[in-house]
């Protein structure tokens, strides 16, 4: 195993906005440009978002982004095309059964209740709009206007339950595809960073809280992900140190990852260990732009191993890949590191803008081991967001790993899946997402 090589110098960031403590933007573009008040899709569902935030558009410590800002924020109602509602039934389009003159890939013989407006469709997912003016429509053509999808299903998961299809469930996605023309869950599988068969069912967890300051963003629970146990102090199989790994395994393409800071070293083709993924498979509604979900990632390599080329990543790889990011991955800071020990985003730690209080009651704020005294950070929560096409069929693989050796364990949390379909372009980023149980 290589050894360990603690550095001297702390990597310490300042939130900007980080005051502000409410976290109810959900399911809005996290680069919008202001905006009016609108709707937006969470786990399956649709909800009134706020005014979005200001533009993002250059490179800062605690934001990544790619591309120029998405408009307006949570603003929209989700609808595309010719503004015809069809909340009064029927077809307001004068077109044949068998015609698609909204080419959306349905007919009116096939459910398609407004032909002349693609984002509405038996394959769409309902928006509810509070735009002035706006008429409320059924999106989906189930007869229904403002129906809602089931927001959250994640309510009594075991914690050691070993079916991937809860994990989704624990993140928000709780709609299953029902046939090839419906938007939804595909499948859902726990594996390895590279596909294969996943070492050790201790390594991913539903957890209902991450210690006592740490609750889900929606529904019940949360999935973790760990190079050691994902397990908490006094639950069965907990890891009770710093480091419970050392297996090694592989990455989803040996010739892009690890990923690396130019200047700390370990990039594509150092060797991993305690590798371990959620992939699902999802197709998007036919009137989503993208989709986003929230992330908080725990390690005890902070702060000693800053830049070191041995540590531990968390990456969302994406397939088919945004044009953006060839090698798929969707979770990275502004300067393009992956997240991990060495990304700009870490604010819970002693001393850092959110303090300790996220890391009370979690292992680690008290586990120690040969490597380390016990000292940790963690990222505090950020939410990730990317464009998809609507209709396409994408694979999502959350992964985390650890580069170099098998040595001090890191975790990853995951909530809070949202589809956006607020009818604008979303553009490809990282930001802060501030919760209600943030201090300050």
């Amino acid at each position: 195993m290589a050894r360990r090589f603690s550095l001297g110098s702390v990597l310490m960031v300042t939130l900007a906005g980080a005051a502000a403590c409410s976290s109810d933007v959900v399911g809005e573009d996290v680069f919008g440009s202001g905006g009016s008040s609108g709707t937006s899709t969470t786990g399956g569902t649709t909800t009134t978002a706020g005014p979005g935030p200001g533009s993002t558009t250059g490179a800062s410590p605690t934001t990544s982004s790619t591309g120029s800002a998405g408009g307006d924020g949570g603003g929209g109602s989700g609808q595309g095309g010719d503004a015809a509602s069809s909340s009064s039934g029927g077809n307001p389009c004068d077109s044949g059964p068998d015609e698609d003159r909204d080419e959306d890939g349905f007919t009116t013989a096939n459910g398609d209740c407004n032909d002349c407006n693609a984002a509405v469709n038996p394959g769409a997912i309902e928006v509810v709009s509070t735009e002035p003016g706006d008429e409320p429509q059924d999106d989906d053509c189930d007869g229904r206007v403002d129906n809602l999808p089931d927001a959250t299903c994640d309510d009594g998961l075991a914690l050691d339950s070993t079916d991937a299809e809860d994990g989704a469930r624990a993140i928000e996605i709780c709609k299953v595809a029902d046939g090839p023309d419906d938007w939804g869950l595909v499948s859902a599988t726990y594996v390895g960073a590279d596909g294969t068969a996943v070492n050790d069912p201790l390594q991913y967890g539903l957890q209902a809280a991450f210690g006592p300051n740490v609750s889900p963003g929606a529904g019940s629970s949360l999935l973790t992900l760990s190079t050691g146990r994902a397990r908490l102090p006094g639950q069965d199989g907990a890891c009770n140190a710093c480091d419970c790994g050392g297996i090694e395994g592989a990455t989803p393409d040996a010739a892009s990852f690890p990923q690396t800071s130019p200047e700390c070293g370990g990039g594509p083709g150092t060797p991993v260990f305690d590798d371990v993924a959620l992939e699902v498979r999802l197709r998007a509604p036919t009137n989503a732009t993208g989709f986003s979900f929230d992330f908080s990632f725990y390690t005890f390599e902070y702060p000693d191993f800053v830049c070191s080329a041995v540590n531990d990543q968390f990456i969302a790889w994406m397939q088919p890949p945004p044009a953006e990011v060839p090698n798929g991955n969707i979770s990275f800071d502004a300067t393009g590191n992956p997240i991990s020990v060495n990304a700009a985003f870490f604010q819970v730690c002693s001393g850092c803008v959110l303090g300790e209080a996220q890391l009370l009651g979690t292992g680690f704020d008290a586990w120690t081991c040969a490597f380390d005294d016990g000292d940790a950070g963690a990222t505090g929560w950020l939410r990730t967001q990317a464009p998809v096409v609507g209709g396409e069929e994408i694979t999502l693989r959350f992964a985390i790993w650890d580069t170099g050796d098998g040595i001090l364990d890191s975790t990853i949390l995951l909530d809070s899946f949202r589809w956006i379909a607020n009818g604008r372009p979303v553009d490809l980023g990282t930001v802060p997402v501030p919760r209600e149980d943030d201090p300050g």
